[in-house]
Parts: C-alpha cells; sequence; structure tokens
C-alpha cells in the first residue's frame, strides 16, 4: 500500500482506521470509523468549576487526557459539578457554570472561576478531537450533575419539539412500571443527529446515576426509576409494536410524541447505575430492567424488536475484570442489538495499560505517574462500547464522481475535497475536515458500491 500526498498534505497512515484498535499497542481507536462509539464514566466529581485546570498530577488532568485518548462519539459523564465533593470549592456548578467548565475542558483558555489559564484540555492532546454538543442535566441532588455530550448535534426524532430531557415524564403505574419517574437526578435523554452521509439511522442516548446505597429504601429507588425507564423506552420510543408512541396512554408527555423512532434509530442507555444484584439468585436489578423491560425472554424487552435489549459484556481487555469500582459493576451501557450490533465493549484503566505496554500516547508524559491516572481521575473507570450503525443507504457514498462504482477517480477526488477544505469531504458531519473524514472515506471506499 503507498502512501499517499495531495495538496502538501502527507498522510502516513496508510494502514487506515483497521489499525486503531490495538490496545497492547496503545491503539484504543475504532476498528472501523462508521462504528458508534458510547463512553459513560462517573467522574467523581472532577469535572467542576473551581478545580484546577492545569496539565499537572491532578484529577481534571487525568480525565482530560484519558477522554482524549478513548475519543467517544457520545460520553455520557455522572457527578459532574460538584466543588464539595471534590475539595476546591462549595456547592453544585449551575448548568450555564458547568457548560463553560466543559467548554473549557475540550478548548482550554482563561479559566475564569479560579483565574490563570486551563493547561490541560482534550484538543492539546488531539486537537483534532472535540463533542461541540453538550447537554448538562437540569436536575441535580445538590451534590453534582449528569452530562451528555456528543460529537454530533442534537434534533428532535419524533416529533416532540424537543430533542433533549432532564429526565421522562411522569408515568401512571401500568403493567411492570410502578410509576413516578427516572430517579433523583433524573434520566437524561438526548437525541442525536447522525451524519445521513454515513448512517442510515440517528441514535437516542440516555444517561443516568441511580440511586446509591445499600439499604432496602436505596435498592426500591433505583430499581423502581429502572423500571419506569424501561416502560418509557418500550412504550414511548418503540410503540410496544403498535406503530404509536404511548398507545396505554400512561406517559405524561408534553408535548407528546407524534411518532416513534424510525427504524434505524437504536436507544443506548448508559450510567452509574449502582447495580448489586448482577448474580443474585436472580434477583432483577436496574441493568436488568433496564434491558429486559416486563421480563427476560418475553416480547416487552427494550429492543426494539420487542425482544430484550443487550447488556454490554464490558471487561478490561488484559484482565478480563468486569469491575468498574472496586470490586463491583456499577456501570453499565445497554444497547438495543437488533438495530446497532455490537462490535466491541471494554472497559478502561491506565494501570492494566501501562503493565502490558498499551498506553495511549495522549497518557505517555503524564506528570509523575502514569499508571496512577485512572486511580487519580475518578474511583470509577469508563466503559466503552462501539456499535454498528446501519450504514446509509442512499447511493455509494464511496462515489465521489457519481458513476456507480468507486475507484482511483473517487479517491483521488475526495482527496481534492479534503485538501481544499470543501463541505463535502466532512464525512462525519462535526463541521470540519480531519483525519477522522479521511480515515472514513478510506472505509467506505473499502466496502466500494
Amino acid at each position: 500500500m503507498r502512501c499517499l500526498m495531495a495538496a502538501g498534505l502527507v498522510f502516513a497512515a496508510c494502514g487506515a482506521a483497521q489499525g486503531q484498535w490495538d490496545p497492547h499497542d496503545g491503539q484504543w481507536g475504532k476498528s472501523s470509523e462508521s462504528d458508534l462509539r458510547v463512553m459513560t464514566w462517573n467522574i467523581e466529581d472532577g469535572i467542576c468549576s473551581t478545580n484546577l485546570k492545569t496539565d499537572a498530577f491532578n484529577n481534571w488532568n487525568a480525565i482530560v487526557r484519558i477522554v482524549a485518548a478513548m475519543k467517544p462519539d457520545v460520553l455520557l459523564i455522572q457527578e459532574a459539578g460538584d466543588n464539595s465533593g471534590n475539595g476546591t470549592g462549595s456547592g453544585v456548578d449551575s448548568v450555564a457554570t458547568l457548560t463553560t467548565v466543559v467548554d473549557l475542558m475540550f478548548h482550554g483558555g482563561t479559566d475564569p472561576f479560579r483565574g490563570g489559564a486551563v493547561t490541560s484540555y482534550v484538543q492539546k492532546f488531539d486537537a483534532a478531537f472535540d463533542m461541540p454538543y453538550v447537554y448538562v442535566g437540569e436536575r441535580h441532588d445538590n451534590f453534582n450533575r449528569n452530562i451528555i455530550l456528543s460529537r454530533y448535534p442534537f434534533a428532535d426524532l419524533n416529533g416532540d419539539t424537543r430533542s433533549t430531557l432532564p429526565d421522562i415524564p411522569f408515568i401512571v403505574p401500568d403493567e411492570w412500571a410502578p410509576g413516578g419517574v427516572g430517579g433523583i437526578r433524573g434520566f437524561l435523554f438526548a437525541e442525536i443527529d447522525l451524519p445521513d452521509n454515513v448512517w442510515a439511522g440517528d441514535a437516542v442516548i440516555g444517561c443516568a446515576h441511580l440511586k446509591a446505597g445499600s439499604t432496602q429504601s436505596d435498592k426500591d429507588e433505583r430499581e423502581q426509576a429502572a423500571r419506569n425507564v424501561s416502560y418509557y423506552v418500550h412504550y414511548l420510543f418503540n410503540g410496544a409494536g403498535t406503530g404509536s408512541p404511548d398507545p396505554h396512554g400512561k406517559i405524561t408527555d408534553s408535548p407528546q410524541a407524534q411518532t416513534i423512532l424510525p427504524s434505524g434509530t437504536p436507544v443506548i442507555m448508559g450510567g452509574d447505575l449502582n447495580e448489586d444484584e448482577a448474580g443474585n439468585g436472580g434477583v432483577r436489578g436496574p441493568a436488568d430492567w433496564l434491558a429486559n423491560g416486563g421480563g427476560s425472554g418475553g416480547t416487552n424487552g427494550c429492543d426494539r424488536d420487542l425482544t430484550d435489549s443487550t447488556i454490554s459484556p464490558a471487561m478490561d481487555p488484559f484482565t478480563g475484570s468486569v469491575a468498574t469500582r472496586g470490586g463491583s459493576t456499577l456501570d453499565y451501557t445497554i444497547f438495543q442489538d437488533s438495530v446497532a450490533p455490537m462490535t466491541r465493549a471494554y472497559i478502561f484503566s491506565s494501570s492494566t495499560a501501562n503493565a502490558n505496554g498499551g498506553l495511549p500516547p495522549e497518557l505517555v508524559g503524564f506528570p509523575v505517574n502514569a499508571t496512577l491516572a485512572s486511580s487519580l481521575a475518578s474511583d470509577h473507570l469508563p466503559v466503552v462500547l462501539d456499535l454498528q450503525i446501519e450504514a446509509a443507504s442512499a447511493g455509494c457514498a464511496a462515489d465521489i464522481d457519481g458513476d456507480g462504482d468507486a475507484d482511483g477517480d473517487d479517491f483521488f477526488g475526495f482527496l481534492d475535497l479534503f485538501a481544499s477544505g470543501d463541505a463535502e469531504a466532512d464525512l462525519d458531519g462535526d463541521g470540519d475536515r480531519d483525519a477522522d473524514d479521511f480515515f472514513m472515506y478510506l472505509d467506505l471506499f473499502a466496502q466500494g458500491c
């Protein structure tokens, strides 16, 4: 294979995206740029206004570098905005303040909260990576908030005139739903408009931090929230197989959804579920309710085809551990496998990565000891999920000249568009032309017409 030069741009990475997943060699990227990567992470208060935002041995810097290394398309964050919990200030950040903090996290600048320059930020470690669409949850518990970040814009997908939701609407008790809402800080949802020239469908993302604690009331609260949310997904987003949202009329949605989700659009949920029932004598916990809805193996599950959704089998690729905090698995991603089959799921730890030669370049040079980055960042480890969303079917995305095939003329035609900064070369729809677009085109070109 030859490397190519166009308009002064040299692409040395001729192996393209297929070579980006090799943890033993420090490569943690997607196998295919046309996969959708969703990452959930409880960051234990490290993203807040009063934190020190420097390239030093601190939790902010560790979080920033790990996000830059994993490069999710969608990022679900829990426990953001808690200044008291971080030990650097007091109170919970407002939505506006936390939105500013996230901007500093990605783009740097002058810190309006502590003064001085922000010297650790995502684009310092990967200038081409950005997540410009940010939804900070409006609900908090006087300590922290949840956030959904995306590379792609939010858009109304079901006709209810909104693209983000701080919590599910109140549900009147029905079937397995006890009634109520999505728990202590709400169960956020964001509808995401994926680029039409790459994917046929879009995506709906749910994010939550369910009630912590080991008392029976704590367990009941998080189970009830999960049962309500699974009912919401089954009946409102999926229509329970009827083709219409909320056929039982038990969801007090206002404005009301006008349609169920398009057939190629999956619902993907994640977060710190504080699950402690897994493997406990068949007792159903939050993850099970969110995946299986009314019951395991039936026709009232949370997948689009009414079967059960899938709880991602994420584990550390080096050790096989499924623990995300201490010895427990508290953090999960759950997805509709009939719509979006899984490429892989994993848990990232800088400790095991460094011990096995798999430290990503963004963590090389981390102050003091890169092995400690994960434990310094949070008491939780991030969970990453790569999914295959249905590819765009209209025409042939690699056929630049429109003659019905994908050949050298198309390849060099794309290079010309890329080098000139033409909007047509922005394949991932994130507003710029960068290596992600180039590797995405290589994937499309390899698939042919």
